[in-house]
């Protein structure tokens, strides 16, 4: 456990008075359970947590990519052994985090926890058996950032340093568990990405192969959308929604198709702004600074100036 430092004050020692505070914590603390029906003790931790789930995606980072990811000393006769080791003490951690949430999940909807220790394992299972294939799909995303950027050297720098890369790695793994029903976990790994990398890539968001995102500071892709291969996008795009559909009692519908589709070879310039559920066609071109609400053809060359020219400006 980490411990925050003593610093001497070179005066008396000070009162803080810790017991009024604590007591008044447990105070508040009582008073959300009581008002959200959680007054019964459940003997420990019941959701995931964010470090654990840290040092997992870090640890599975490592096992996809040893030479690169891995440990400093790592040498090409012991690659198999540090894979297989890795493997085995990530799965299990991860076994342990997805069985809190199906615990959490099954508490809140009044559903059984007899077989959740036996279904995080078929999960986890599922999920091993996808990463040789999920490895076979980051290359294409690290080779299409190489290619498709004039300034990089080698496909290592690009796996190394370049945060495009970093937030895609996070999100092939957080949309298996987003689709085997672990939304939770799925944003915990994503918002890990999102805290590093200043790219917000909703779990749920689905992407072809070969994606790039340049420099990638503020780009914001929404739970819906849809992205075909060999995409390329740049710093604060956003591909979001234009308005949230309410029920009749006021609350937003959850789950709506609300995000943009992307074809197939698109490229979205630094500052665009995709909004609805519309179609940018395949081979298109969006320029920077262009707000967009209208699905365009294939081929298509959007610009501010084009843009304006349409509305008469």
């Amino acid at each position: 456990m980490n411990r925050l430092p003593y610093v001497a004050t070179g005066c008396r020692p000070v009162n803080w008075q810790l017991d009024q505070i604590v007591s008044e914590l447990r105070d508040a603390r009582a008073q959300w359970r009581s008002q959200h029906g959680r007054l019964q003790d459940r003997g420990g931790r019941e959701l995931p947590s964010r470090i654990t789930v840290g040092h997992i995606i870090e640890a599975l980072s490592g096992a996809l990519f040893p030479m690169r990811l891995g440990p400093a000393d790592l040498r090409e006769e012991s690659e198999d052994f540090y894979v297989g080791h890795t493997l085995d003490v990530a799965l299990n951690a991860l076994a342990g985090e997805v069985r809190r949430e199906l615990s959490y999940a099954a508490r809140h909807n009044g559903a059984s926890g007899d077989d959740i220790a036996c279904q995080a394992i078929e999960i986890v299972k599922g999920f091993a058996a996808t990463l040789p294939r999920l490895r076979v799909l980051l290359d294409t995303d690290v080779l299409a950032a190489f290619q498709g950027d004039p300034a990089a050297r080698s496909v290592d720098e690009v796996l190394i340093c370049y945060p495009g890369v970093h937030a895609v790695i996070h999100h092939r793994l957080a949309h298996y568990f987003y689709q085997a029903g672990l939304p939770l976990l799925a944003r915990m790994i994503a918002e890990i990405a999102h805290s590093a990398t200043g790219i917000d890539i909703h779990p749920g968001a689905q992407i072809g192969k070969s994606f790039f995102i340049d420099h990638g500071t503020g780009v914001v892709i929404g739970e819906t959308a849809i992205i075909g291969e060999r995409v390329r996008i740049y710093q604060a795009v956003t591909l979001g929604a234009k308005r949230f559909p309410a029920d009749e009692e006021g609350n937003l519908q959850k789950g709506q198709p609300r995000h943009p589709i992307v074809e197939d070879d698109v490229v979205i310039y630094a500052g665009a702004t995709i909004l609805g559920r519309i179609t940018i066609g395949k081979g298109s071109t969006i320029g920077g600074n262009v707000w967009l609400t209208r699905s365009v053809p294939p081929q298509s060359n959007v610009t501010q100036a084009n843009l304006q020219n349409e509305c008469g400006i």
